[in-house]
């Protein structure tokens, strides 16, 4: 048995039609199909269930895919270390960013970093808390970058920053400062559930959700911050903000965000890769190139301030 058949494996296990897996893995069917009956041969367990169309996994296939997945990834680690040692920056990178921040800090760095590894493919999108978690804990992903402590034991947390929140009022016509606990909830909107943003303002302001919207007849569930935005300022309504999304803000919007007093609530946002990751000198790297990005923004100190846990 080799690597190059439990690749094949977990082609077919991924895509469920031979033409499809043998095309991804630039063989031909004949050559994938052969290569991995001679593997079943080899173990004596049917890993595929041929008569299933699609093609599926047998209940044998199911408890050995796991273990194939970890000794594949074992060894593209062993790879990514040896480019380490050897001081080489090529392959790829997955980077996941949960949506309240990624839109904000994603275009201060990101084409920046990318430059200076031309040979480094990197591969970036948005995902939810719970996603990111757990595609680090397969080992699917490199980096998450979200709002910490996760307090995962497979997982190690770097910090980047502490990010503070605003109050944006449509109501107020001018700057100020607010305290948490004089906001007007009836006007208050939030992202949906799930966002761990809105576990966060339920948090600092400590109501129940009951509360909120009592002036509007209708519930708005915003997916995102710029869909939040658009609906707050639609209907003249309030919400909380990250620092760096209230930034973007235009000059007439801007009189409406007021900072909050001492104690200042804010999030730790971080970096967080499974323990095993072994591109450490590009982590390094990045979280270098955020840092330099990001620090001089943030302007508002936190260190007295409020930290609202992520969950």
């Amino acid at each position: 048995m080799n690597i190059q058949q439990f690749q094949y494996v977990l082609a077919l296990a991924e895509y469920r039609h031979f033409q499809t897996a043998a095309q991804k893995c630039f063989v031909s069917q004949s050559t994938l199909s052969t290569m991995i009956g001679k593997l079943e041969e080899e173990l004596g367990i049917q890993i595929f269930d041929r008569k299933k169309k699609p093609v599926g996994l047998s209940q044998e296939g199911k408890v050995l895919l796991s273990q194939l997945k970890r000794i594949v990834k074992e060894i593209d680690s062993l790879e990514e270390l040896t480019q380490e040692l050897k001081g080489e920056v090529k392959g790829s990178l997955s980077i996941s960013v949960i949506p309240t921040i990624a839109p904000f800090l994603l275009p201060r760095f990101l084409p920046n970093f990318a430059r200076q590894f031309p040979d480094l493919q990197v591969d970036v999108r948005e995902q939810n808390t719970s996603e990111i978690i757990r595609h680090l804990h397969r080992r699917e992903l490199d980096i998450g970058i979200l709002s910490t402590p996760v307090q995962e034991e497979e997982l190690v947390e770097h910090h980047l920053y502490d990010e503070p929140f605003v109050y944006f009022n449509m109501q107020q016509d001018e700057k100020g400062t607010v305290r948490s606990k004089n906001i007007d909830v009836s006007r208050l909107c939030l992202l949906e559930e799930g966002h761990c943003m809105r576990t966060q303002i339920l948090e600092l302001c400590d109501f129940y959700e009951k509360e909120l919207n009592e002036h509007l007849n209708f519930r708005f569930r915003a997916g995102s911050v710029h869909s939040l935005l658009r609906f707050v300022i639609a209907n003249r309504a309030s919400t909380l903000l990250p620092y760096l999304a209230a930034l973007e803000l235009d000059a007439e919007h801007q009189t409406k965000v007021s900072h909050f007093e001492a104690p200042m609530p804010y999030r730790q946002v971080g970096l967080v890769v499974h323990r095993h990751f072994v591109k450490d000198k590009l982590r390094k790297h990045l979280q270098h190139d955020i840092q330099e990005a990001i620090l001089p923004l943030l302007e508002m100190q936190t260190d007295e301030g409020i930290h609202l846990s992520p969950m």
